[in-house]
């Protein structure tokens, strides 16, 4: 159809942006559950448990990234014969040689952020957490981290699959994932296991992941490679270093932006102010997460043309890519905000309580709307550029973390929820030049060379 067409949705960005959509959408209907089986105080702990476990970017390193782009440009050398890869031995030697380094990797890893989880997590609820005996967080914070860690051990798989060029079953397996997730918890939710039910979830995702790797073909696509004698080694130090190290360092440095929102606020304000925080990301980040699956879909193919040095057709591509999800992203986010306008202007009333109470405030609400479209061209300009496996944007995201974080923790103190958001709102737009600066300079640099 002429809309779809318009907007450039083929199966992968439909099962893309149909999760994210479930994704998203899911957490307007999580809210209306939230109301109804939650009270305020355990509202700001589910949120702060989200953000908290969080801090699993710490251990990924980047790596779901790296992963991405090296299979992608090695793989642009190879042929597909059914479920097994056909051409030149040295490059499916390095394919199965890195997948098996990342077998090691993330069992490793997943092992120290169970730990991190267990030990951080537990201090930190203990001690903000109030008197409050009657909210049961500790159990279900235990099993929480079991979970994500089993999880942390899952996703690297999925990624490999997308370097591979299996966006559509990918994005199929990430819809299915995301609404059986969302089914989970809603019905957790109705029978009463409030602060249980996103640990029910994760061990949902943990079911539907095993079910695509043990009944679909994508897990024989990865036996077939697992399985490949390697003749030739990636060396993790002299070619995945070098770029997952700065990789990293941004992955990190997002967390100090976007993560430290809620256990601040909910040191600083209280649970209920957190959980409203919490509330509004939820939605902000499900929007990001929908427009960023036009450009997430599209590294496999942005990664093969760097490969093959075609670079009027990759941009031909990724500029009529960013344009696309721009206006996807501004429709959502004025959608989101009418909605919340005519909650408070009606004063629409659900199971006793105006849904839109339990999101920020017009002004902080305002305050972090306006980073988010922002935000999308500088994620756009930085998944262009490391798609020719280089970091560029690692001094910019650490002076970013930075800045966010003083302004976080320290305007935090004085003005609260105000503070905080309009610090992040200013610093996001103050340094947006220079981020189209690195994205239009080297991409002339590389490109001439």
């Amino acid at each position: 159809m002429w809309l779809t067409k318009k907007l450039g949705i083929d199966k992968s960005i439909a099962y893309s942006s149909a999760g994210q959509m479930v994704s998203a959408g899911g957490g307007f209907l999580t809210a209306l559950f939230i109301l109804k089986c939650l009270n305020g105080e355990e509202q700001g702990y589910y949120y702060t448990f989200k953000s908290i476990l969080a801090i699993q970017v710490f251990f990924e390193l980047g790596m779901n990234t790296v992963i991405t782009q090296y299979v992608a440009h090695d793989v642009a050398h190879l042929t597909w014969e059914g479920t097994t890869l056909r051409g030149e031995e040295r490059y499916r030697s390095r394919l199965a040689s890195l997948l098996r380094f990342c077998t090691k990797w993330y069992t490793f890893f997943s092992a120290i952020l169970l730990l991190s989880l267990v030990i951080g997590g537990y201090s930190f609820f203990d001690q903000y957490g109030g008197q409050d005996n009657s909210i049961d967080w500790q159990t279900p914070w235990l099993i929480l981290c079991f979970t994500t860690a089993l999880n942390l051990l899952i996703t690297p798989i999925f990624s490999y699959l997308q370097g591979l060029g299996k966006v559509q079953d990918v994005q199929r397996y990430y819809f299915y994932k995301y609404t059986f997730y969302l089914i989970s918890v809603l019905i957790s939710f109705a029978l009463g296991a409030k602060l249980y039910a996103l640990s029910i979830g994760n061990i949902v995702y943990i079911v539907i992941s095993c079910f695509f790797l043990l009944c679909t073909p994508l897990g024989r696509i990865i036996w077939n490679v697992h399985k490949t004698a390697i003749t030739e080694h990636i060396s993790y130090r002299k070619e995945i270093l070098p770029f997952q190290w700065k990789i990293a360092v941004s992955w990190v440095s997002g967390y100090f932006i976007f993560q430290l929102f809620n256990p601040v606020i909910f040191a600083i304000d209280g649970a209920v102010a957190a959980g409203q925080m919490g509330m509004t990301l939820t939605v902000l980040t499900g929007i990001q997460a929908l427009t960023y699956s036009w450009t997430s879909t599209k590294i496999p193919t942005y990664s093969g043309l760097i490969e093959q040095q075609q670079y009027s057709q990759l941009d031909r591509l990724f500029y009529y890519t960013v344009r696309q999800a721009v206006s996807v992203n501004g429709a959502c986010l004025i959608a989101f905000f009418t909605f919340i306008f005519c909650f408070r202007h009606f004063n629409i009333i659900i199971s006793q309580v105006n849904l839109a109470d339990r999101f920020l405030p017009y002004i902080p609400l305002m305050l972090m709307m306006l980073p988010e479209f922002v935000n999308q061209f500088i994620t756009a300009w930085a998944t262009y550029l490391r798609c020719h496996k280089q970091e560029p944007f690692l001094t910019y995201s650490v002076v970013t973390a930075i800045l966010c974080c003083g302004s976080t923790i320290g305007i935090g103190h004085i003005w609260g929820t105000n503070g905080i958001t309009a610090g992040y709102c200013l610093i996001t737009i103050a340094l947006t030049p220079w981020a189209y600066h690195i994205f239009k300079t080297k991409r002339k640099l590389w490109h001439n060379n």
